[in-house]
């Protein structure tokens, strides 16, 4: 985890150095090659001491923008938060506990969709609620079907 240092220097330069040390030429791309890896894991592997998750999340937004791919983008979030707060899928029952897990992680997603895409994923949201994915649900990335149903590539 960062203690700070991520925001010393021109964090976008440093970031997009780690990407292109790795072989990719965008950061979309060394996500992509890492489905379902929740951000903070993506931002240790670019550098433990000095990457933070929010600028893995803002490097990946600017990208979306500018490939109008925001949508794909949301459902990205959505795998990611969802592999990292329900890692064994989604919950057979949802008892207090698991209704709260998943209700942070649709806080989560929610907080990290741009203002242009937060009302379609609030229906996302309510379509889950009232028609949860199987037990142990868990997509494996932003093209799978039910992201897909859900959050069709349509943009904003």
């Amino acid at each position: 985890m960062s203690d700070g240092h991520a925001w010393q220097g021109n964090w976008k330069v440093h970031l997009y150095e780690r990407i292109c040390e790795r072989g990719f030429d965008s950061l979309t791309a060394f996500a992509d090659a890492r489905p379902a890896v929740p951000l903070h894991m993506l931002a240790e592997e670019l550098g433990e001491e000095d990457v933070a998750g929010v600028q893995v999340l803002d490097g990946l937004l600017a990208e979306a923008e500018q490939r109008k791919q925001v949508t794909r983008f949301v459902r990205d979030v959505l795998v990611r938060v969802l592999s990292q707060n329900l890692p064994e899928g989604w919950p057979a029952v949802l008892d207090d506990s698991s209704r709260f897990t998943v209700a942070q992680s649709f806080a989560m997603w929610t907080s990290f969709t741009p203002e242009t895409h937060k009302e379609r994923v609030r229906q996302a949201r309510a379509a889950l609620r009232t028609t949860p994915p199987p037990p142990g649900w868990r997509p494996l990335g932003p093209d799978d079907e039910l992201p897909r149903t859900l959050l069709p590539d349509e943009e904003v």
